[in-house]
Formats: structure tokens, C-alpha cells, sequence
């Protein structure tokens, strides 16, 4: 009988991990905010840090306070931040309005990524980890697929994208709901004793924990950089509107969701390392292609590709450090997410190497950086 409720458990947190994904709106948000609102390409770069420099700044304290009131505890405050949130736009549509919505967004997705992993781990236990923390990637990566076509059918149906955000309130309530009323006890309050913020950042100390930890901030830095300048490469290279240049992330995102659900079975045989060597530099030679391609087709095929090859990283990267130093797992959530604020770095750095270029060149530079370290620490890295 506890087998079969442990397996029913993990269903709400599972379906949890979908509103993780609505962090990633806000690169097709981007291409629509600029047109709206007519903004430049330097400003329009800084609309992803609305969302992702709360990772910076609220992940470590995040963990601190998940020690007191548990991981359950934390995961429900955090939908209840995103649901604020996202009713901001449906009443007052401006640009302030938006950032404020983001922001609420990222402090949201911020605690929920810091407590929805470990919570996870109540559940889940062992070397399905990996696997398991991968399958929870291929809800959010199917959140984040969808993203553009709720876009369109709320321009579509109701007269304006903005209404997206409505969509992501209800889904966020119906989360609330389902992990409110699901049996998962609220034990761990207060399980690690003397936790301070100097006990956090001295982690930093622990040589793999600090390579894991830039990892995260390079593979989000990857995503989120491939997710913006889809739309814009399309958009300069081939002419297309933006409505149609959506397609960009769109395509990065069902090919991330592919490759994230064929890594929940291959994770369970391959080794970890070896996977993330081979997946990093598949992701490599698509970044390297997409500099020269000028056809949409030959666009959309690379972005795939990087979106495939790179969606399971960020969870072999996350579930090496949880199983380098298990008795510190809510310290190191919180520490790991915090590298989640490279979403907030990598765009506006690659917004002034665009400016600088004169054209998307400039950006997918700053992006093959990230994958040049990414491929450095599957190599110095060693499988726990």
C-alpha cells in the first residue's frame, strides 16, 4: 500500500514541474513585447532577466527558509506567487505591468525550482533519480512547447496574446489544488541543522559542487539564449513576421520535450557522464551549422538539434550534485538554482553582441561559450 501511494505522490509534484515551465514564455513574450511596445534590441534583451535574476538572489535564501517550513510548503507559496503573477496583464496591459508580471513569475519559479526538485526526492529514491528528475523535464519542456500555440490561439480566440497569462493563472490554481489535497507529508522542516547563508556559499568550497553549479548557469544560459534568438534569426535572415517566427521556439521546443522524454528511458542504462559527452557535442555541431545556415529550413533543423541534444544537461548536472553530498540536498538545491540567473545574464550579453555585430552573429557567440564550458565539464566531471 505505501508503494502504491509513493507512486500516486509523484503525479501532483510530476504535474507540478509544468508551471516550472512558464519561465520559458518569456522568449516568445519578447518578440511580442518589442513589436507592442516598440522597444529596442538592448532593452528587449533585459526582459528575460525580469524572470531569471531572481534565481541570483532568492535561491540560497529560498533553501534557508525550505529548512524551516518544509519542501511542500515551499513549492505551494510559490504557485501562489506565479498565480499572482500572471493576473497582472489580464487587468492592466503596459509594459510596466508585464515586468511586473515577470517578476512575480521569477520569484515564483525561483522558489519552485529550488523545492520542487528535493520533493521530488521524497518520492523518488536512488538512481532512478536522474531519470526521474528527466521526466520532470519533459513536462516543462511541454509547457514551454506549448507556449507559442497558446500565444496564437489567445490572439486568435480572444483578440489579444496577452490572455496567455490568464491560461498559466487557472493552470497554476489547478496545480495548488492537486499537490494541496495529495498525501505527501510536510516532514522535512528544520532537517538540517545550523544552516546559515555562510554554510550555503561555502559549498563553493566543494570543487565538483562549483563545476556543476556553472554548468547550470551555462545550460540555462543555452536555453534561454536559443529560445529568444530563434524567433530573431528567423525574423532576419529569412523575413518572416513574428507571428510566423514563433515557429523558432516552437521547434526548440518539441525537439527538447523529444529529447528530454528519450532521456528518462536512457539515463536508466547509459552512464551519466558518457551521456552528457556525447549529447554536448551533437549540441556543439548544431551550433556551429546554425552560423551559416540562411534557409528556414536549415534554422529550424539546428535549433532542434541544440534543443534535443541539450535537454537533458541541466538534469544530469542537477542529479550528480544531489548525489555528490545527499546529506546536504536542500543546501544544494537552492545553491544549483541560483545558477538559474544565467538565463537572466546570457541574453542581455547577447543583445549587446548583436548591437555590436550589427546581426544575430554577435549572439550565438555568447551562446557558443556557454556550450565550449558545457563540454569542459562533462569532461572534468566524475559520475557519482
Amino acid at each position: 500500500m505505501k508503494k502504491i501511494i509513493r507512486q500516486f505522490n509523484y503525479v501532483p509534484v510530476l504535474a507540478t514541474f509544468f508551471v516550472m515551465g512558464f519561465c520559458d514564455v518569456v522568449g516568445i513574450a519578447t518578440s511580442y513585447l518589442k513589436q507592442d511596445f516598440g522597444l529596442s534590441e538592448s532593452l528587449a534583451g533585459f526582459i528575460p532577466s525580469m524572470v531569471f535574476i531572481w534565481f541570483l538572489f532568492l535561491s540560497v535564501p529560498a533553501a534557508l527558509l525550505m529548512n524551516r517550513v518544509g519542501r511542500k510548503t515551499m513549492v505551494q507559496l510559490s504557485n501562489l506567487i506565479t498565480f499572482a503573477g500572471m493576473l497582472i496583464p489580464f487587468f492592466w496591459y503596459s509594459f510596466p505591468a508585464c515586468m511586473l508580471a515577470f517578476i512575480l513569475l521569477g520569484i515564483g519559479n525561483t522558489l519552485l525550482q529550488v523545492s520542487l526538485n528535493p520533493l521530488l526526492t521524497n518520492v523518488v529514491k536512488g538512481e532512478r533519480l536522474s531519470s526521474c528528475l528527466t521526466g520532470g523535464q519533459v513536462v516543462k519542456a511541454v509547457s514551454s512547447f506549448c507556449a507559442p500555440f497558446l500565444a496564437l490561439f489567445a490572439a486568435s480566440a480572444f483578440g489579444n496574446w496577452k490572455y496567455l497569462f490568464t491560461i498559466y493563472a487557472v493552470v497554476t490554481l489547478l496545480s495548488w489544488l492537486l499537490l494541496e489535497v495529495t498525501d505527501i507529508p510536510r516532514e522535512d522542516a528544520a532537517n538540517e541543522d545550523g544552516v546559515d547563508m555562510r554554510s550555503a556559499f561555502g559549498l563553493l568550497k566543494d570543487r565538483t559542487i562549483l563545476l556543476f553549479f556553472l554548468g547550470i548557469f551555462f545550460i540555462v544560459g543555452v536555453d534561454v539564449g536559443t529560445n529568444t534568438v530563434s524567433a530573431k534569426l528567423l525574423i532576419e535572415r529569412c523575413g518572416m513576421p513574428v507571428e510566423k517566427a514563433s515557429l523558432g521556439a516552437s521547434v526548440y521546443f518539441i525537439c527538447r520535450t523529444v529529447g528530454a522524454f528519450l532521456g528518462t528511458f536512457l539515463l536508466t542504462r547509459a552512464d551519466d557522464i558518457k551521456y552528457l559527452k556525447v549529447n554536448l557535442f551533437l549540441a556543439s555541431a548544431s551550433m556551429a551549422a546554425l552560423f551559416f545556415l540562411p534557409s528556414a529550413t536549415g534554422i529550424l533543423c539546428a535549433i532542434g538539434g541544440i534543443g534535443f541534444f541539450c535537454s537533458s544537461v541541466f538534469s544530469v548536472l542537477f542529479s550528480q550534485a544531489l548525489k555528490a553530498r545527499p546529506e546536504k540536498a536542500n543546501e544544494i538545491s537552492g545553491f544549483m538554482i541560483t545558477g538559474v540567473c544565467g538565463g537572466a545574464v546570457i541574453p542581455p550579453l547577447m543583445g549587446m553582441a548583436a548591437e555590436w555585430t550589427g546581426n544575430q552573429t554577435g549572439s550565438l557567440a555568447i551562446i557558443s561559450v556557454c556550450l565550449i564550458y558545457l563540454i569542459y565539464c562533462a569532461f572534468a566531471a566524475k559520475r557519482n
